[in-house]
């Protein structure tokens, strides 16, 4: 098997992971949840809304702060929806796993050695200089 091979193997072997499955599901459900995704639009309205109160050469700042207040009200409605709220959580557990294999796959290419290296990236401390983890 050649390099790109390999990696559609990997890439099927990613889609079949139990984190994968459960976001592609919560993100379904997510879509198909008409409140969460009149929530959505509502929100999308208010950040035009601020943009363009921004964008005025005379905006008004108590207009700016009342949108600012809609906006936060809007995303707090949007986070508190129980569809998002998963689709939330298995996002963010697909995104562990998934830096974690960009960050072995990274170091590899560093000349790391496959069956030893790997990626936490608990451990980084956001100092790009002291590392050699390989995040980008």
């Amino acid at each position: 098997m050649d390099i790109i091979e390999l990696t559609r193997e990997l890439g099927k072997a990613i889609q079949a992971d139990p984190r994968f499955v459960e976001m592609q599901l919560a993100r379904q459900t997510s879509d198909e949840d008409q409140e969460l995704q009149d929530a959505i639009g509502e929100f999308n309205l208010k950040r035009m809304a601020i943009s363009n109160e921004a964008a005025k050469p005379d905006r008004n700042d108590e207009t700016m702060q009342r949108l600012n207040k809609e906006l936060r009200e809007a995303y707090a409605k949007i986070m508190a929806n129980e569809h998002m709220a998963r689709y939330d959580a298995a996002k963010t557990e697909f995104d562990a796993m998934f830096q974690r294999v960009k960050g072995i796959l990274d170091l590899c290419a560093e000349g790391g050695d496959p069956e030893t290296c790997d990626y936490d990236a608990a451990s980084c401390s956001g100092d790009c200089a002291s590392c050699g983890g390989g995040c980008h």
